[in-house]
């Protein structure tokens, strides 16, 4: 299927999507379910996926990292996410933070880091939501303080990938007045005095990376951790999502593509009334719609990228659309293929729970799927621009 049905993959990036495969069957196929029954976070699996150049997909190759496209890293995150969405999306997160420390970190900070963070030994969160600031990302409260060298920080961050088990933090903070322009990025190390975390949350899926809050209490970070001019920090935040959305629907694309196959294989196996399952004209019908999707949604996810790539000036708004449908679609796929496996679909010894529970929370994150929705209403009505 994803051989097949895949269009307009360049022999570049075929040899990616196969290492990413390979990777997946030997790394995370076999120990996927019980990272996620366990709480696991495989932090060796991840360091060896930056052996092969994973966790700095788009980094720059002067700090170390693989300098692909936004299009290569979604073919390469779709391949993980088959068989773990879990452990894909904490890649993908890393990715998006450690791109944001070795595009915009001064050169001191990208030579200190830059290396460790793009070969997974060093591993990055980011921090932008907080406890009152969801979707409304702007009103954050979190300050950053000028204090001679140093920014003074304190504030609290609520549902951070990774919190406690990584050692960079990518914080949004207020250093100037309200709204989005009062916004700076900064990378803080993540042990640093007056930094705490609060209790592991207890999630449906994603299980295996920690979720916790963060709380700062008078952290002092040199400012020559800035990323990019003090203000200027919510943009960031903001160009760093559009590649997160990409990412994170290439991990719904790959749970899907990994429902999808494993619905295929029941259909064929599974006896009823009789006949096989993929016998029954119904669920013929439900698994071409479920492939049809997928391959739109796929379609959508490589424009998005491609468009990103080529820094067009809409990119941003194919990025929310791309991320609406793929999430949502990926989503209803795996729903539709826990249907056809009835029973066997809603216990642990099959993957397809998994890839349901892990796949819920890409309509939230990231930007949730309403505002997705704003941002495309945004576009369509306060430009002339036609979506091409």
């Amino acid at each position: 299927m994803s051989h097949s049905m895949t269009t307009e993959l360049d022999e570049a990036q075929q040899a990616y999507r196969e290492a990413a495969r390979d990777f997946a069957q030997a790394e995370l196929a076999p120990h996927a379910a019980r990272w996620d029954a366990e709480g696991i976070f495989p932090r060796e699996a991840i360091a060896k996926a930056g052996e092969l150049g994973f966790c700095g997909l788009y980094m720059d190759p002067e700090v170390g990292g693989s300098g692909l496209s936004r299009l290569d890293a979604a073919v390469v995150i779709e391949e993980l996410a088959n068989v773990d969405p879990s452990t894909a999306a904490y890649v993908s997160i890393h990715n998006m933070a450690s791109w944001m420390v070795a595009k915009w970190g001064q050169q001191s900070l990208r030579a200190a880091w830059g290396a460790d963070l793009s070969s997974g030994t060093t591993l990055a969160s980011y921090c932008l939501t907080e406890p009152g600031a969801g979707s409304d990302a702007a009103s954050l409260k979190t300050s950053a303080v000028r204090d001679g060298d140093d920014y003074v920080l304190n504030g609290s961050k609520a549902f951070i990938s990774g919190a406690g088990a990584t050692e960079l933090l990518v914080v949004m903070a207020r250093t100037g007045g309200p709204g989005a322009g009062g916004i700076s990025a900064i990378a803080v190390p993540a042990d640093l005095p007056g930094i705490s975390y609060g209790r592991k949350e207890e999630k449906m899926g994603w299980n295996s990376q920690p979720t916790r809050g963060i709380t700062f209490e008078n952290v002092r970070v040199p400012v020559s951790h800035l990323l990019g001019e003090e203000g200027s920090g919510f943009k960031l935040a903001m160009k760093g999502l559009d590649g997160g959305r990409i990412n994170i629907a290439a991990c719904s694309l790959g749970a899907a593509q990994g429902a999808l196959d494993a619905a295929r294989r029941y259909m064929g196996e599974r006896r009823q009334f009789g006949k096989a399952l993929s016998e029954f004209q119904a669920l013929q019908f439900k698994l071409a719609d479920m492939a049809t999707q997928l391959v739109a949604a796929r379609q959508m996810v490589h424009t998005a990228a491609r468009k990103l790539d080529a820094g067009a000036s809409d990119a941003n708004v194919w990025c929310a659309m791309a991320k609406r449908f793929a999430t949502d679609a990926g989503f209803n796929i795996c729903n539709d293929a826990l249907q056809i496996h009835g029973g066997y679909g809603y216990i642990r010894e099959y993957p397809i729970e998994r890839l349901l529970r892990d796949s819920r929370v890409h309509q939230i994150l990231e930007g949730t799927n309403e505002i997705m929705r704003v941002i495309v209403a945004r576009h369509l009505l306060n430009t002339e621009e036609e979506l091409r």
